[in-house]
């Protein structure tokens, strides 16, 4: 059994009901797999939401959370995303702070990220990550 954290641009597909991304969601739920959402997801996906007063997108993700384990970080997730940052930095290779919290939470908690922003999280070395779209 697999635990995926799903980044903030899966769910956006999902709320949209992309068939590719929402099959996948059920294929993988089917298998007994479980998924998480992070606190910077959470409010990635909220501050859209409000933003663009979408209710009707705003209901489904309010199911989605009741389905998905919500989760915080923790010391340990802190330490390990400012080591992934200051690498990052010293090789000239910076990416934004929420992608660099959900990478160090799935390194730290040995989770699998589903993204569609593979650029990124590529240079995070032992991260592992499936992109559903494609």
């Amino acid at each position: 059994m697999s635990i995926y954290t799903l980044d903030s641009n899966i769910i956006s597909y999902m709320l949209k009901n992309d068939a590719v991304v929402v099959s996948r969601y059920r294929q993988e739920s089917d298998r007994g797999n479980s998924f998480v959402i992070l606190p910077i997801v959470y409010y990635e996906i909220q501050r859209w939401l409000l933003s663009q007063r979408l209710n009707k997108k705003m209901a489904l993700f309010d199911d989605l959370c009741h389905e998905i384990e919500q989760v915080e970080f923790n010391k340990v997730v802190w330490q390990k995303a400012a080591q992934i940052c200051a690498g990052l930095y010293q090789c000239g290779t910076p990416i934004d702070d929420a992608d660099i919290f959900i990478a160090a939470f799935c390194l730290v908690n040995g989770y699998t990220l589903v993204t569609n922003n593979t650029r990124h999280f590529e240079r995070i070395d032992g991260l592992q990550y499936v992109n559903w779209k494609t």
